[in-house]
This record gives C-alpha cells, structure tokens and sequence, in this order.
C-alpha cells in the first residue's frame, strides 16, 4: 500500500472534501495535483461509465489562459494545425510539438473570443512553455493559469444529467462545442468532451470555492439516473485506444506515431513551432505505430505501471505501454508503440518481470 506524502507542491482540486467524503480511497498526482484514482468498487465504476454515468474529479486537467491582442498569433505559432476561421464556442484536439516535432502535449484547445483563448492540457507543464515562446516572440499577451477546474459527466446517460442541470440547450452542443452558463449561481463552461470512449460532458468550474457546490447538483441530477463518483478508467480508456500523452509516449514520439495526423495541416501558410520537422517525418514516413495487444492469460505481473519491452523474434520491436484486463472482452489487453515493420497479426513477446508472455498485435480501436 503505498501513500502519497502532503507537500504544498501538490494542491488539492475544489472537489477533494467532496470527493473524499463520496470515499475515494486512492489518488495520483497529476499537473501538480491530486486526482481520485479509486472509490473502493472499481467494476462498480467502470460499469457505471460504460451502462450508466458517471461523475468525475478531473480538475487536474488544467489550463492554460491566453489572453491579450496577440493570443491568436501565439497559439497558431504553439500548434501545427490551422486555426484561422475558428469561431468562438468551439474546441479543437490540438498536438503541441517541440522544434523537432516531438509530441509535448496533446491539450483541448477551447476558444472563447479573439483574444481569450484556453489550452486545456494533459500533465506538462505547457504553461512555461507557452510563457517562454510569447517572450521569445515579443507579443503582447498574458499567460496564465486560471482559476478553473473541469469536472466530467461521463457515460450514456450523461446528456439527461447535464440536460437536467443546466436546461435542454445542452443537447444541441455538439462535440468539442461549448457555452458559458451558471446554474444555482455557480459559473460554468460546459462542453461536450472528455477523456472517455462513451461520450460526455465537461463542466469547467470557474470558481474554485464552489467545488463542493457543484459536486452536489451533478450528483443530484444525475441520482435518477444512477450516478455515482469515478475517475478517467484506465480499462475503458485502453477498450477505446485512448491516448494518454506521457504513458503511451515517450519523449521521441511525433504525433504521426500515435494517430494524430488528422490534427496536422501539413500545408498551412502559417509557420507553426515544429511544422518543418513534422513535414520532413511524413515525408520520409514515421518510424513507429500505436497497435493494441491481446496478451496470453493476465499477461506478466508488475507491481508498478511502467513501459515493458516488446520483443519479435527475439529482436526488440518497441514497448507496451498499458495493460489491462478487459471485462468486455474477457482478455488481457494492451497498448504499444512498435516498429512500422510490425503489422496487426503478428506475434510478439512482452517481457516482464517473470520472464515473457505471448501477445497478438491488432489494429486499435478494440472496442
């Protein structure tokens, strides 16, 4: 059992009292913060995700605020995708690459005017990043971490919740859309987003002494409909092919590596930080893709999470990055990044801890 020490580098979210006293039982860190990972019941959780609705603490999510007359000029100059003819009330899933092309962050980027703009960010510190790029930019800007915590609604059931908290505008709002409301004088943005196969909502608390508040009338219009406290399910995540930025990437990968190549404009007239690097790898073609695994019996035991290497032949061909066990599929299941030599079918051997265990590589998603 292993415990977390208290140290002000790690803050509580808004919702921590509410969290804990729902009986959460185990937390990580995350952007510098706590986050529930546990309640006690974990297929109680993740059946309430994949039948019902769930409700989330995920204000670890955190963003970071650009704001000034040149806001626009730094996030088309942070982010290789075109950004020109993007009107407020609207997100897009954005990779933030290094001058190489190296994935740094794989962030919701929500725009609420012209000059205000969100990163909202997976856990890096992209707020130095931003800073020291606007600087070295010279623009006229304001870089800063708002008091702003996201809660999500997620499940099929999360549209009737949200619906009954906020009115049934919500269910207009398509994907990566949002809309600033208030409901019981708590201020909000609501978004249809989230960190789940089964669709959702975001609710972006933009008081932070109203956590407790707010945790309250979400679990009080979703109690018709079974809600109940979860976190961002590492099972589900893996069933969908999520990609977690930091896990299943290492400080190499390039957003072609892990599918992201549908949120690159290779040939926007804008120079974006890594735009040339990123053209050079699609032209010479990546090196590396993301498959899934379905792996003999549990696969190898690990008391710790971490990236295990992935063997063909003998010959090292690239790393599982996550493993789980699928009550779906009724299987142990993974996530690589391997060789582009190895293709969907091919067999391969995880090592672990207590030597090796067989695997099938498959085309993501599994479900």
């Amino acid at each position: 059992m292993f415990a977390i020490a208290p140290t002000p580098r790690v803050r509580p979210s808004p919702y921590f009292e509410a969290t804990v006293a729902a009986g959460a039982e185990s937390f990580t860190v995350y952007n510098h913060m706590l986050m529930p990972t546990g309640y006690g019941d974990r297929e109680a959780e993740y059946r309430r995700l994949i039948e019902g609705v769930a409700q989330w603490d995920v204000a670890v999510e955190r963003q970071v605020e650009v704001t000034g007359p040149d806001a626009a000029r730094l996030l088309q100059r942070l982010v290789p995708r075109d950004l020109a003819g993007l009107e407020p009330g609207r997100g897009l899933y954005v990779p933030l690459c290094d001058h190489e092309g190296r994935l740094l962050n794989d962030p919701v980027l929500l725009k609420l005017a012209e000059d205000r703009w969100w990163l909202s960010i997976a856990d890096s510190d992209v707020l130095l990043w931003a800073r020291a790029v606007a600087a070295e930019r010279g623009l006229d800007v304001a870089v800063a971490e708002p008091d702003v915590s996201p809660m999500a609604v997620q499940g099929p059931r999360a549209e009737e919740v949200v619906a009954a908290l906020c009115g049934e505008w919500v269910r207009g709002l398509r994907r990566f859309r949002f809309r600033e409301a208030e409901v019981e004088g708590v201020p909000l943005v609501v978004a249809r987003s989230g960190w789940s196969g089964q669709g959702g909502f975001e609710l972006y608390l933009r008081d932070g002494a109203m956590g407790g508040r707010l945790w309250d009338l979400v679990a009080r219009a979703g109690a018709p409909h079974g809600i109940g406290p979860g976190y961002p399910d590492p099972c589900e995540r893996v069933e969908s092919g999520l990609l977690s930025w930091g896990t299943d990437t290492d400080r190499a990968t390039n957003p072609f590596e892990v599918g992201l190549d549908r949120y690159v404009d290779l040939d926007m007239p804008h120079e974006a930080i890594g735009l040339p690097a990123l053209r050079r790898i699609h032209a010479e073609g990546p090196r590396r893709h993301r498959l899934g695994l379905l792996l003999d019996g549990e696969g190898p035991s690990d008391p710790l999470p971490r990236r295990l290497a992935l063997r063909r032949d003998g010959r090292p061909v690239g790393e599982m990055s996550a493993r789980v066990r699928s009550p779906r599929l009724g299987r142990t299941i993974g996530l690589a990044l391997v060789s582009r030599e190895c293709r969907p079918g091919d067999a391969v051997e995880v090592a672990g801890p207590d030597g090796g265990t067989r695997a099938v590589l498959r085309a993501l998603p599994f479900l």
